[in-house]
């Protein structure tokens, strides 16, 4: 497969994993809806992908802005009323490619918040409602772009390759937030699980469904699809009718956020 065609890891691998399917209409270019099945299950696939004539210069690396906020949450919530009525509800699935969230004037006078907010009730609405939501990380899972597309997610898998980051942010913003230089950053992250961008760390927090190996993360052939194709099943399955993120909890590296919720419930309950 070429890339020719696809402007990033997030557009390749949801050409892939839908077999080239048209996109849904009225959609801007930097979202993409494609409307596939997943084994024997309905599904809709959403990628945010970079488009170089977006109107926000901001966006035009694939970040999440304004447009792509509401895209996103109309993209779920089409799915949630077209499916309300339905016993067997289809899975949405997030290709995940995003380097950051849209930093600009721009971006927060209009209300960028509200935007990605909107995306993030959107899945969480979703999940809650019986639709089987899964997040696939290909590329960059960074700060709110994340939180907006595929962080709601049922299950979480990620390619295990160097070039697939997590974080709240990017290296330069958490040198400038923490006083550091880059490399000091880069330090800090050898001995501290959450200030590490790599996926192994990531996974170590307890948050991934699968780590998944494929041979061309960047260019997926028929293997590295099926072997994908195959993650997602088995992320569907582990399911059921859980409809919570508890499973994020289940870590060894997650103890002392569970003493915090059990202390925190017990007080709200006046124990």
């Amino acid at each position: 497969m070429s890339t020719n065609h696809y402007p990033s890891r997030g557009a390749a691998w949801l050409a892939a994993l839908t077999d080239n399917t048209p996109h849904v209409d009225h959609f801007p270019a930097s979202v993409r809806v494609v409307d596939a099945p997943l084994g024997d299950i309905a599904a809709r696939y959403i990628a945010v992908v970079p488009d170089a004539d977006n109107a926000y210069p901001r966006t035009r690396g694939g970040e999440v802005g304004l447009v792509e906020g509401w895209a996103l949450a109309q993209a779920v919530r089409d799915v949630l009323d077209a499916d309300a009525e339905q016993a067997e509800k289809r899975a949405i699935v997030a290709v995940i490619d995003v380097p950051s969230q849209a930093y600009g004037r721009t971006e927060e006078a209009l209300g960028i918040h509200q935007a990605l907010a909107a995306a993030v009730e959107a899945y969480a609405t979703a999940r809650a409602a019986g639709h089987p939501v899964l997040g696939l990380i290909v590329g960059k899972a960074m700060s709110g772009a994340f939180l907006a597309h595929g962080y709601q997610a049922n299950r979480l898998i990620a390619l295990d390759d160097d070039r697939v980051q997590v974080h709240a942010m990017g290296k330069q913003a958490a040198a400038r937030i923490t006083q550091r230089t880059v490399e000091g950053v880069e330090q800090l992250a050898q001995t501290i699980t959450p200030m590490a961008y790599d996926i192994a760390s990531f996974d170590r927090l307890g948050l991934l469904f699968a780590r998944l190996s494929v041979a061309n993360a960047d260019t997926p052939d028929e293997a590295d699809v099926a072997a994908a194709r195959e993650t997602l099943m088995q992320a569907l399955a582990d399911i059921g009718d859980d409809d919570s993120l508890a499973t994020r909890l289940d870590a060894k590296g997650r103890a002392a956020s569970v003493t915090v919720r059990e202390r925190l419930r017990a007080q709200w309950a006046g124990d």
